[in-house]
């Protein structure tokens, strides 16, 4: 394995030192056995170079540890790059309408045409898909389109046959609007089982695809949540075979859409590529679809409409005590306060029972004073998504109550308030899923000015904290000495964050 003597830039290690997020300076690091084998001053570290340590002048770049992007569906975000239709940044119902109808040309009879990205707040109609458009665009093939937040889907005639939905059908959970093709929340999976499950090798195939371009983007472990098993038999496949380019925490889930089964706590698995022991839940929606559960209702919808709640609590509380006993972290999907409400009082229940693993809430949307003290007094883990502040923007001002706007992904608040926040961007939900532009909306782009956040917390939540997410900060998230050599370079000046560009990315030392 290579050795490396990285010199001549700007070497940041991010720490927290008492109650202040600092970036340790650092004029060298060596790099050996996939390791940091020193750190420190050029004139103590360069002694221990060996003559076949390769030496690199930075020439002035900024070396970090290797970005973690704490919630990230990593095949998703493979599928949309290789095979899916992607409707991301679509503008209008018309550009939508002749994207399904130029893909249904290519596709056999029957063959089901699968899109994703689409955002009704984003198009100039201000509205949904329709299920009689999508019939007559596709009159051969069902038809699945994924909203951006993967709560809400649209379907045509044809998919909703095959799903055996009709206008009496419910689905705990979940909501279907027969006439105009919407399914909500765990309806969804309905269509997913009558679409069949992907083989092995798609999966495979997404996975390698979402994982090689989140190397490219600076991004060095990840977080892939709602895992099921056959997505964990890829995930270990790929890793058996030494093919996973970057380290992967696996979050599974515990009860799929559209079901009222539950999977089994899967095996546990820790290596240096490979992570699973945590579960998922999902307590409610999405806010940039108005799905997600709060206590006041969602502006400009009528009737009032206050979002969904996944799981009445003594059902929650007793599959999460379940993995709490078996020693699984738990993340749980909860933003609106309905929502923060049912988990924070479920996790506190948990620690009650036994003690236990820190747990986590991914997206913490509309957290108040209230959830953050509780947060705190439990030790939750908070992992929002910075980029969300961009490109989910116009759907909290449409949707989220005036009063609400200020609480509404608080970064600030969150770090105030003394949590260990992991940052990360929930891709495919959103378009970019580049660190470096949540980094930009973390800083520069609160929904209300004020709420924004120093560049040190946002490092240390893009490196330390996704680490202590998944129980690795011993061996990632700074450049401390024993730590993996898991780094990425940057071009430009950190305090223009709009200036930066990845320059390279190294994993165990070694570039790609």
């Amino acid at each position: 394995m290579p050795q490396h003597l990285l010199f001549g830039g700007n070497i940041l290690s991010p720490t927290l030192e008492g109650s202040g997020y600092v970036l340790k300076p650092l004029e060298a690091l060596l790099i050996r056995d996939g390791k940091i084998a020193a750190a420190g001053r050029l004139s103590e570290v360069e002694p221990l170079a060996t003559p076949d340590t390769q030496r690199i002048h930075l020439e002035g770049r900024t070396v970090l540890p290797g970005f973690n992007d704490a919630h990230i569906h990593v095949w998703k975000v493979g599928q949309l790059r290789t095979t899916l239709l992607d409707l991301r940044g679509v503008k209008s119902l018309e550009e939508l309408y002749c994207l399904v109808g130029a893909r249904a040309k290519t596709l056999k009879p029957g063959e089901w045409l699968w899109g994703r990205g689409w955002n009704e707040a984003l198009l100039a109609e201000r509205a949904m898909p329709d299920k009689a458009a999508l019939d007559r665009l596709a009159p051969h093939n069902p038809v699945l389109l994924t909203r951006t937040c993967a709560h809400i889907h649209a379907v045509n005639s044809q998919a909703l046959q095959l799903a055996g939905i009709t206008l009496e059908t419910q689905v705990p959970g979940g909501e279907i609007n027969f006439e105009q093709g919407l399914l909500y929340e765990t309806a969804y999976g309905l269509v997913f089982r009558a679409m069949g499950e992907p083989s092995q090798a798609q999966y495979e195939h997404w996975i390698r695809a979402g994982l090689e371009y989140l190397r490219s983007l600076g991004i060095t472990s990840a977080t892939d949540p709602a895992v099921d098993p056959p997505l964990y038999a890829a995930y270990r496949a790929l890793e058996a075979r030494g093919e996973l380019p970057i380290r992967v925490n696996l979050l599974y889930i515990r009860r799929p859409d559209g079901g009222s089964e539950t999977f089994p706590l899967p095996e546990k698995h820790r290596s240096d590529w490979l992570r699973c022991d945590s579960v998922k839940f999902f307590a409610d929606g999405g806010l940039s679809g108005a799905t997600a559960a709060i206590s006041q209702p969602y502006k400009t919808l009528e009737p009032p409409q206050y979002g969904l709640l996944r799981f009445a609590e003594e059902e929650l509380l007793e599959l999460a005590l379940e993995a709490h006993r078996a020693g699984f972290r738990i993340g749980t999907h909860a933003i609106g306060d309905r929502a923060l409400d049912q988990v924070l009082r479920v996790y506190e229940r948990l620690y009650q029972e036994a003690p236990g693993p820190r747990h986590r809430i991914e997206h913490f949307g509309l957290a108040g004073p209230e959830h953050l003290q509780k947060a705190r007094q439990l030790g939750v883990i908070a992992v929002p998504q910075p980029i969300f502040l961009r490109e989910l923007r116009a759907n909290y001002l449409r949707y989220v109550p005036d009063a609400w706007l200020a609480r509404c992904f608080n970064l600030r608040a969150m770090f105030e308030a003394g949590l260990t926040v992991a940052f990360s961007s929930d891709g495919p939900v959103v378009q970019q899923v580049e660190p470096l532009k949540g980094l930009q909306a973390a800083l520069r782009e609160p929904l209300v000015e004020g709420n924004q956040v120093t560049l040190e917390q946002a490092l240390w939540a893009y490196t330390v904290g996704g680490a202590v997410a998944q129980g690795d900060e011993a061996n990632r998230g700074t450049l401390e000495v024993g730590q993996w050599a898991d780094l990425v370079v940057l071009e430009g000046d950190l305090r223009d964050p709009y200036s930066l560009s990845v320059h390279r990315t190294l994993v165990s030392g070694i570039e790609s």
